[in-house]
């Protein structure tokens, strides 16, 4: 089907809904490397005007990646929820812009109304909106998931801690293990990711991070983040396996390029419940959300698997992958793929809080890695700047990195200090249970939040002594 907007004299034209899509997306460095962008602002203008006046319905009938070529076109449109997305029905894409910034749409309606969304309905919206509309209605969407602790409460920010290290030395991943800890960090995921992806060393790195857990009893969990292959290899090994790690793209060839399927996610989701390691909560249920999914605008053009479709549309489909497996964590790192596919500051903001705006109306439990490559146009300013705004929107959780840099992976992403930071400034607090063991530990002031005690705590001044006299 054509689509069309004419401006002052001139009509633009778009020949189908993928088309429409691509010309309608803020600028960004990847979409005209794939040749999809806008040729000019004035077209972009003119496709968000078409866009906006676009029945939501459209994209049940529409598919911006064949059905019949595509597994992930066929989950989205096959899971659909019609009676949930039925409220919303009548509304074209402008019309569902404002419904989402009136107050309806509060925090109970828009999570009945998730399973009714496709992705490409999301990303058309996100489009239409200025950076305050991302925040203010992401914001008003909560996604809540339990393991060993309770992620996405109100008025919560958790971290990953990540203690990398470019050679998996036991010890340089202790001390940044400690330091994390000490600055409240931890409580969405103790996560590493491994220098290479040798299976012994893979399971020696699980054992060593449940071994910190068991000994201190931290209502959190642990995840190395290998190829989900090593993972159930690793459980047929044994191996203390919390959450299960993968990458996952908006198309099945994207998926295919990660070597992965729905199948197999599937097959890893299941081995991972069969373990039973999360906690039994007071209401009953045992914590059983077991995944743990990255995700980043880019991957799929990367890959030679976009079908001419802009990133953003193609992000937000990977959002309808991960909301399949009911995650623990989704995580978009938003900077990581470097400038090719963000070229700066302004770039990675926007796309952060679009990710986090589509995956949280989708009804997945979003964090963000705000973050970027040394050759990116991007420095430390713009990063404060996508993370406040991140605060203000809700974020489920960010990165806790010692020091901002990234020793293994090479790049910027956010420290201890700067989650801090966010929950001084925002009023925010870690997760209820891992909150508790912080006071009970010492490392946080009973009855103060987030605030930090002036001392080291005893339990952690031997583990000091030995990591000093080991350096």
């Amino acid at each position: 089907m054509r689509y069309s907007h004419t401006i002052g004299a001139h009509r633009h034209g778009f020949d189908d809904l993928r088309t429409l899509m691509a010309r309608a997306t803020p600028a960004r460095s990847g979409d005209r490397l794939a040749g999809v962008a806008a040729a000019t602002t004035q077209e972009r203008v003119a496709a968000q005007m078409a866009l906006a006046d676009l029945p939501l319905s459209t994209f049940l009938h529409e598919a911006v990646v064949p059905y019949e070529d595509d597994a992930v076109t066929r989950l989205i449109i096959d899971t659909h929820d019609a009676a949930a997305f039925a409220p919303v029905s009548h509304l074209t894409v402008g019309d569902f812009r404002n419904w989402l910034l009136g107050d309806a749409a509060d925090s109970a309606t828009l999570a009945a109304l998730a399973p009714g969304l496709t992705p490409e309905m999301v990303a058309a919206v996100s489009k239409l909106c200025r950076l305050q509309d991302l925040a203010l209605i992401a914001r008003k969407c909560r996604v809540v998931t339990r393991f060993r602790g309770t992620l996405g409460l109100p008025g919560r920010l958790a971290t990953r801690l990540q203690p990398n290290h470019p050679t998996d030395d036991a010890a340089g991943i202790a001390a940044s293990l400690l330091d994390g800890l000490l600055h409240g960090s931890g409580d969405a995921v103790i996560g590493i990711n491994p220098a290479t992806d040798n299976l012994p060393q893979v399971v020696r790195l699980l054992q060593m991070l449940d071994g910190v857990i068991a000994r201190y009893a931290i209502p959190t969990q642990s995840c190395v983040l290998t190829h989900v292959t090593n993972t159930l290899q690793a459980i047929e090994r044994g191996a203390p396996v919390d959450l299960v790690f993968q990458s996952i793209a908006g198309t099945e060839g994207a998926n295919h390029g990660f070597g992965i399927d729905l199948a197999l996610l599937a097959e890893a989701r299941e081995a991972a419940l069969s373990l039973r390691r999360g906690a039994v909560f007071d209401d009953g249920p045992i914590g059983d959300n077991v995944m743990y999914f990255e995700t980043g605008q880019g991957s799929a053009l990367s890959a030679g698997a976009h079908h001419g479709c802009d990133q953003q549309t193609l992000e937000a489909r990977a959002y309808a992958v991960a909301r399949h497996f009911k995650p623990l964590l989704v995580n978009t790192v938003v900077g990581f793929i470097g400038p090719e596919y963000l070229f700066d500051g302004k770039q990675i903001l926007r796309a952060g809080l679009e990710d986090h705006f589509c995956g949280k109306l989708l009804g997945v439990p979003m964090g963000v890695d705000v973050c970027y490559t040394n050759h990116a146009e991007a420095d430390a300013d713009d990063m404060d700047a996508l993370l406040t705004l991140l605060c203000a929107a809700g974020c489920n959780f960010i990165m806790g990195v010692p020091g901002a840099d990234d020793i293994m992976l090479n790049y910027q992403s956010t420290s201890f200090h700067d989650a801090l930071v966010m929950r001084q400034l925002m009023g925010l607090r870690v997760a209820p249970e891992f909150e508790a063991w912080l006071q009970r530990m010492g490392v946080f002031e009973a009855g103060e939040g987030s605030r930090l005690a002036d001392a080291l705590p005893l339990p952690f001044a031997a583990v000091l002594r030995q990591l000093e006299a080991r350096s």
